[in-house]
Parts: structure tokens; C-alpha cells; sequence
């Protein structure tokens, strides 16, 4: 998502970043480029994402990725 996200943003174009707040501690996200909205939970994440998204596109991931994938198109 990281160099997905910085090739969209060397193009001039809105990134956005939706992460969970759990995920800051430690810095385990790394740097952000665009805006970053922080959330309590996974599910408010999809949730916010789902609000604000015009597209979804999924990267190779794990069952997590799988789980939101699955509730985007339910």
C-alpha cells in the first residue's frame, strides 16, 4: 500500500490514509503521505473508508485483507 500510495501522490492526486490508532504506537505504519484520518477500531476503519471511497482495489494480503474485501461487496 506504501508505494502504491506514494506513486498516487507523485502524481498529484488525493491519498488518503484510514488507520486505526492501534497502529501508531511503535510507528508500524511507517511514514504517511496525503491525509491520515485516525480511527479506534478496524471496523470503523471499513467503515470510513466505505463513506469516503469512490473505488476499492485489493493488494495481495491475508485473511484480513479477505475480510474487508468481502464486506465492501456484501
Amino acid at each position: 500500500m506504501g508505494c502504491v500510495s506514494i506513486v498516487v501522490a507523485q502524481h498529484e492526486r488525493q491519498v488518503l490514509g484510514i488507520i486505526p490508532s492501534a497502529f501508531t504506537v511503535n510507528n508500524l505504519v511507517g511514514e504517511t503521505c496525503g491525509k491520515e484520518i485516525k480511527v479506534a477500531t478496524m471496523y470503523e476503519r471499513l467503515l470510513t473508508m466505505m463513506e469516503l471511497s469512490d473505488a476499492f482495489i485489493a493488494l495481495p494480503g491475508g485473511f484480513g485483507t479477505l475480510e474487508e474485501l468481502f464486506q465492501v461487496i456484501s
